[in-house]
């Protein structure tokens, strides 16, 4: 039986940046196929986890803090630049994730998917930004005017859509979420879990 995992990101979030960064290596390792499924993780919170918006009006500083201090904590062990957005936060990213489909169509998800979460996660660029949107086309080797097309067309919504519903149905409630099978593994986090499922298949 060939090995797959599910991943379903949404650019918006650090963890899935992590997720996204330390997923590959694993799954070359174990020869498992990756496939990718671009979400609106916004979509997902206003179905089914509604208290996320309620975190960020009220904050806990604490929680807040270490947060923070994790984010850098496993940024390092990544060997990856992560900053917390100061200016932008959280991003619009539907037009960034309906141009995942465009990328996964051409077969250059990963490198238009690093362009994205390095833009914001590292550089503090607004991927709601048409100019940064054609700079992490560019940078993906993705030709602008096409970019800009496909990401409005009926077609691409409903893609995104799609995968955002398949999501929630399949039980998730976030970004980054990860399945192998029907076994479910929510965050960064749970990446050794994920392995030891995959190892099991």
């Amino acid at each position: 039986m060939a090995r797959q995992i599910d991943f379903y990101f949404d650019c918006s979030s650090p963890w899935t940046y992590l997720a996204f960064h330390a997923v590959q290596p694993i799954a070359l390792e174990l020869g498992a196929e990756i496939a990718w499924k671009p979400i609106l993780v916004g979509g997902v919170f206003n179905a089914v986890n509604q208290t996320v918006y309620d975190s960020r009006a009220k904050p806990n500083p604490r929680k807040q803090a270490y947060m923070l201090k994790d984010l850098g904590d496993w940024a390092r062990l990544y060997d990856l630049r992560i900053v917390f957005p100061p200016k932008v936060f959280p991003v619009n990213s539907v037009k960034c994730m309906r141009g995942a489909f465009v990328a996964l169509d051409e077969g250059k998800l990963v490198p238009y998917a690093t362009a994205a979460f390095e833009a914001y996660w590292g550089d503090d660029r607004d991927l709601a930004r048409e100019e940064v949107l054609a700079d992490v086309a560019a940078t993906a080797g993705i030709e602008r005017q096409g970019f800009f097309a496909a990401i409005e067309t009926d077609s691409c919504k409903a893609r995104l859509r799609a995968n955002t519903d398949e999501l929630i149905a399949r039980g998730g409630f976030g970004s980054p979420t990860i399945f192998v099978g029907n076994d479910m593994f929510f965050g960064n986090d749970r990446l050794p879990l994920m392995r030891a499922a995959l190892e099991a298949v």
